[in-house]
């Protein structure tokens, strides 16, 4: 049927298949939809069986594919802006030192945002062991953990984890977010002690704490246990602040994906989260298959001479990761866990697909990882004193293996491979930042100055915020030009960043590429240079030299310059 447009009224309800005829457009009202006459005029189009429809298609349609990958990661990304957006500590605020991800309900990763690489491969761990402890999850419960040996990185990094029930109480998803703290207690304030020994040292221990039951709130038993201890939290307040955000960003993909269940039904949504783990499974397949068969290998070592081995080897649309040769657990805190580990592999691979695909588990499935006991692999203790301290392992070591394992399939030139952890504070607070520094080149590119790389994603806290809450000042920041490894592609420069010190504070620094190791180029490119640490007390004219890992008191006036490293070379210069 044709209808004319100045013959309807508000109310009219027209059937499609029909025509609306305008003076200046022509309408079709195809089948299944619905138009309505509204009073000021307007059309609205209804699809009256088109969501019945969907619900019972469950084929994956490459369409709604991508469809279903971008409503799961604009979840995500939500969950993200809920926690900035609530938070209270400059870490979390301002630094975006946090992660928020979506989990089926066997804790595999299905979409994550865009945010920090070592917290997104490592969480699927912490959820599925957070299932295993506890076996009769229930509506309204929210879990809390920080064990490194239980799915985390380091004890600063706080993972709140929410469970997702249907109406009939049916377990469908998990939302969590892992945001770092930056003081969780430990032997220093800042939580990252450069000299710990055992877990304990690092900071207070979080195994598996349900601190929603049932809907019913255990806020109280949580805040006694951050305050016992022989080394507490230094900023109480600030814990409890920080999870009740990350509870509310974990809420908001609660609610977001219900309301996704409702509009698409489960069994779409359970269909598509299988076919979009699938369709990174098939991608990296096919990235595999790209690469020669054979095996790569690539051992560079820490500071301390540790060797960190690799061996890929790649066979059709498969690859074996071993890590067997790796230096045995060490008696500093550069020990890395199994969770780290696969998120290194995970970041690794991930970047083999030259496409934009959710980061999620799927990547993982044809590769398998080998790591016997060693620095990357430590034994679990209950007792957390006679657990190996972990804390730079998440922040230093994951650096280096992704380094090694770039190396090994030629790819890409050392990064700076540090975090270049800073903290200082006093018995009432704690300051964390990591600091920015040269990329590695490649074979088609330079590297990038002054950026965070691979494993973490975080911003630097900008000059006026860090001298607006806390007692320093920012005297220098600024590229450190010709740090860079020369080569075909030349590797990105470091910076340099002097903080000036207006009260006397407890100061600990814990970075790597400090020694003889610089980071590496490929294929004839120059190393990059090492990172250097130095400080110029007040009234002297002569700065001491400070070692990679440092632990110091300072003084009104006294000046702390980092110089980071850069990035190696790629190709003969």
């Amino acid at each position: 049927p044709i209808f004319k447009r100045e013959q309807l009224h508000a109310g009219d309800r027209i059937q499609g298949p029909a025509i609306l005829c305008e003076p200046t457009s022509t309408m079709v009202i195809d089948p299944g939809f619905e138009g309505t006459i509204l009073e000021r005029g307007e059309i609205l189009l209804t699809d009256v069986i088109g969501e019945s429809r969907e619900a019972q298609d469950t084929t994956v349609d490459p369409v709604r594919l991508e469809v279903f990958n971008n409503l799961f990661a604009s979840i995500a990304e939500q969950m993200g802006t809920t926690l900035q957006r609530t938070s209270c500590s400059t870490n979390v605020k301002e630094r975006l030192d946090f992660s928020c991800a979506i989990f089926t309900s066997r804790g595999d990763l299905v979409v994550n945002a865009p945010h920090i690489p070592v917290h997104l491969g490592a969480m699927s761990e912490t959820v599925k062991r957070i299932l295993l402890d506890n076996p009769n999850i229930a509506p309204g419960d929210v879990f809390v953990t920080n064990d490194p040996y239980r799915g985390g990185s380091h004890l600063p990094d706080v993972t709140v984890i929410t469970p997702i029930h249907s109406s009939a109480e049916e377990l469908l998803f998990f939302t969590a977010s892992r945001a770092h703290h930056a003081e969780i207690g430990g032997i220093v304030p800042g939580s990252i002690p450069p000299f710990s020994k055992t877990l304990a040292e690092e900071g207070v221990l979080i195994r598996n704490f349900k601190l929603v039951d049932r809907g019913t709130s255990r806020e109280a038993v949580l805040a006694e246990l951050l305050s016992s201890g022989r080394y507490p939290t230094r900023r109480l307040a600030d814990n409890l602040a920080d999870i009740s955000a990350q509870i509310a960003a974990n809420q908001t993909g609660v609610c977001q994906l219900l309301d996704l269940v409702e509009r698409y039904s489960w069994p779409t949504v359970y269909a598509y989260m299988g076919h979009i783990q699938q369709a990174a499974s098939t991608k990296m397949r096919m990235a595999l298959a790209q690469l020669p068969d054979g095996k790569y290998e690539f051992t560079d070592h820490l500071d301390e001479g540790a060797p960190i081995c690799v061996c890929i080897t790649i066979s059709g649309e498969t690859a074996v990761v071993d890590f067997t040769g790796t230096g045995p657990v060490l008696s500093g805190n550069l020990n890395a866990n199994r969770a780290i580990v696969q998120a290194t592999v995970l970041y690794v691979f991930r970047c083999l697909i030259a496409e934009e695909i959710p980061l999620n588990s799927g990547v993982l499935e044809p590769i398998r990882v080998i790591l016997p006991e060693c620095l990357l692999n430590p034994p679990e203790h209950e007792d957390p004193s006679q657990c190996a301290a972990i804390v730079g392992g998440n922040v230093e070591t994951s650096q280096r293996v992704v380094d090694v394992m770039l190396g090994a399939l030629g790819l890409a030139a050392a990064s700076q491979g540090t975090m270049n952890n800073f903290t200082f504070g006093d018995g009432t607070f704690g300051y964390y930042e990591t600091i920015c520094g040269g990329s590695g080149a490649t074979a088609v590119a330079d590297g990038a100055d002054a950026v965070h790389t691979h494993m973490t994603n975080t911003r630097l806290t900008d000059v006026e915020v860090i001298e607006r809450k806390y007692p320093v000042r920012i005297n220098e920041f600024s590229i450190r030009h010709g740090s860079g490894g020369a080569g075909k592609h030349s590797g990105g420069s470091g910076v340099i960043r002097q903080v000036e010190f207006l009260k006397p504070l407890s100061v600990s620094l814990l970075t790597e590429r400090r020694g003889q190791y610089a980071p590496f180029g490929l294929e004839g490119g120059s190393p990059g240079q090492p990172g250097k640490n130095s400080i110029l007390r007040s009234g002297s004219v002569t700065p001491e030299i400070l070692p990679g890992k440092t632990q110091l008191d300072v003084e009104a006036g006294d000046r702390l310059t980092i110089e980071t490293p850069g990035g190696g070379g790629y190709g003969i210069p």
